[in-house]
């Protein structure tokens, strides 16, 4: 579960890998917050506490590119 890897200039890059289809409410909306809208897009996001949350929930369904 080290989903925590950190990039250069305290920024992060995450590509979802997973579907949200049969999963609860509370992952696919984590989805959603994380900007992660289609399969296989990639997003840059701030390293934060609360980011860092985020991945951690739904770390099944996204892996962080370095």
């Amino acid at each position: 579960m080290a989903a925590k890897k950190k990039a250069a200039g305290g920024t992060i890059k995450v590509r979802r890998i997973g579907s949200p289809i049969r999963r609860d409410s509370s992952q696919r909306a984590t989805l959603l917050g994380l900007g992660l809208k289609r399969a296989h897009q990639v997003v840059e996001l701030e390293d934060t506490p609360s980011v860092q949350g985020m991945i951690r929930k739904v770390n099944h369904l996204i892996e962080v590119v370095e």
